[in-house]
């Protein structure tokens, strides 16, 4: 079956791909095994060094891979440009702090030496989405391939584009051949991927259920996995809030990505004494935000990727209504071809409706009154996911006790958007997955965590 790219915000079709045969499939796997076994015995100052390029092409090609992820999956072109530099600088973190994070560790016991030594698995499968096409590539290929892996990426259909030109960037900056394929298939052949003798490891971002059905044949294999899923981030604002800030933030939050990112603001939970002023304050800054061509700069919001995402999207938000919540704005679909769905805000949302239930992957911002800060922890943890959480307060201590201990979450935020940021952890719990990505803890998670000891 081919892969398809459209233009989101037209409906034109921009190029369709041959998917790989059978063959040629087996044979980039084959060749990406080969070639990890010449690329792990490397030094890890070594293996850093020839990523520095990597970050340098991604610099110098920021204005195409912009306009391609435009084109293929409706991003922001401004958004486009800083999710390029968003890659280099992951890139450059790791050639500065990689090989040291990888050096053996000493511990001190009775023996002459004793330690902690960081191998690497093999080849890591790469199963990647749509949202962020350059983003979530780089910030797993770039720690798996430090790490001493070789890297075999399966790309979302729709940004096959994408695919095609990360290959080139890693191909480009001089890497040896074969250590970064691109496998151009479609998901009717990811349990065949897992279970090829080359791979040593699977990366997962997107759904729950694909990471269900990651999860369960990679365990059949008894192969490491690594699953970052869906969110439904809470943003509790407290009664002592600068209200105007959250407001803006949490709208920053639910429009970025025109509302497609696993940790954006999906529940507001506003206790009752600021419910009325945050009102205001969020539905202001939604009608604020410019909606229209991803490649105007000074467009803020885009279309969704795919129309059919759009219309479920949509089927969300009339559910939820007429469940007897209070659409304030948004909430129609806008005529045309493209994939648009306005910034929308639905009051009195309660559990049990399905924008308090389900993870709403567009701008869609649904607002829930607690009683007091007791009823609002509570609220935000009454959800099977666990990516983000962010809690708005000017109390810091307060806040800093509530982030480190009240919410069940993977990472917690205190007056500030919920991000990635390679310098730190991310990842999540429950349905959001396991496993981290970024730091330290990211580049150790496709290493063989060895324990050397000599008497």
């Amino acid at each position: 079956m081919p892969l398809v790219s459209v233009n989101p915000a037209t409906g034109e079709h921009l190029e369709t791909h041959e998917e790989d045969s059978d063959e040629v499939l087996t044979r980039k796997l084959d060749a990406a095994g080969e070639t990890a076994r010449g690329w792990g015995p490397l030094a890890p100052a070594e293996r850093a060094a020839q990523l520095l390029p990597v970050a340098r092409l991604l610099r110098a090609r920021r204005a195409d891979y912009a306009r391609l992820m435009a084109l293929e999956m409706g991003k922001p072109i401004t958004q486009g440009l800083a999710e390029s530099d968003k890659c280099a600088t992951a890139c450059e973190h790791l050639v500065r702090h990689g090989a040291g994070w990888l050096a053996p560790e000493t511990v001190d016991t009775e023996a002459s030496y004793s330690a902690v030594h960081y191998e690497p698995l093999g080849t890591v499968l790469a199963i990647m989405p749509w949202n962020f096409p350059f983003w979530q590539v780089i910030r797993c290929a770039a720690s798996a391939l430090l790490a001493g892996n070789s890297v075999v990426l399966k790309h979302a259909s729709n940004v096959t584009g994408c695919a095609r030109a990360l290959g080139a960037l890693f191909r480009d900056a001089g890497l040896p051949e074969g250590l970064f394929q691109v496998l151009y298939t479609d998901s009717r052949r990811v349990v065949r991927l897992i279970e090829h003798p080359a791979v040593s490891a699977v990366s997962l971002t997107g759904s729950v259920a694909a990471g269900r059905e990651v999860a369960a044949s990679a365990g059949r294999a008894l192969k490491k996995t690594v699953l970052e899923l869906g969110g439904s981030d809470p943003y509790v604002i407290l009664e002592d809030a600068d209200v105007p800030a959250a407001a803006r933030i949490a709208a920053q939050s639910r429009l970025l990505n025109s509302g497609q990112s696993c940790i954006a603001a999906k529940r507001l939970i506003v206790v009752s004494q600021v419910r009325d002023a945050f009102e205001g304050e969020f539905l202001a800054a939604l009608q604020a935000a410019r909606l229209g061509d991803p490649l105007d700069p000074a467009t803020e919001i885009g279309p969704l990727a795919r129309r059919d995402l759009r219309d479920e999207l949509h089927l969300q938000v009339q559910r939820t209504i007429a469940q007897g919540a209070r659409c304030a704005l948004g909430g129609r679909l806008p005529p045309g071809p493209g994939a648009y769905y306005p910034p929308t805000a639905l009051l009195d949302v309660r559990p049990g409706m399905t924008a308090f239930d389900e993870e709403t992957f567009g701008p869609v911002a649904p607002i829930t009154v607690a009683r007091d800060e007791d009823e609002a922890i509570t609220l935000a943890n009454a959800s099977n996911f666990g990516l983000g959480a962010a809690v708005f307060t000017r109390d810091l201590a307060h806040g800093r006790a509530l982030a480190a201990t009240a919410f069940r979450a993977g990472s917690c935020f205190v007056n500030a958007l919920v991000r990635s940021d390679a310098r730190l952890p991310f990842g999540g719990i429950q349905d959001s997955g396991y496993g981290r990505e970024l730091s330290a803890l990211g580049l150790r998670e496709f290493t063989n965590i060895k324990t050397v000891y000599v008497a």
